[in-house]
């Protein structure tokens, strides 16, 4: 997992990048609880409705969505995560982040995550 400060790079050339890299660019927008991150993430990812909106749930329905990834004929995609300040005090927020990169691994090349921290 890549991480960069919103001042470094716009979401729009972020977006640029990977899109002449031939991957796809999945928004994950900002969320500053636990709660309203794994929501997001369930949103986002079009999780299916049996998703539990915990962390153990994310993990698992993160792997099913490489699973996905890896069947698909699309092209890989990269998820940028914007990460608001008040979520980076969160206890979760480590936990979270080992989740992103744990599926990163597992999926490989089809799945890459940037972490876009925001002020």
């Amino acid at each position: 997992m890549k991480i960069y400060s919103a001042d470094t790079w716009t979401l729009e050339e972020l977006q640029e990048q990977i899109s002449d890299a031939g991957r796809r660019t999945l928004l994950v927008p900002p969320a500053s609880t636990k709660q309203g991150v794994l929501e997001v993430f369930g949103q986002v990812l079009d999780f299916p409705e049996y998703y539990g909106v915990n962390l153990d749930a994310l993990n698992d329905s993160l792997h099913d969505y490489a699973d996905a990834l890896s069947e698909d004929d699309g092209s890989p995609v990269t998820m940028i995560w914007q990460v608001p300040a008040a979520y980076r005090t969160d206890r979760s927020f480590g936990v979270v982040c080992e989740i992103l990169q744990d599926a990163e691994r597992y999926a490989g090349r089809d799945l890459a995550v940037i972490a876009v921290f925001q002020n």
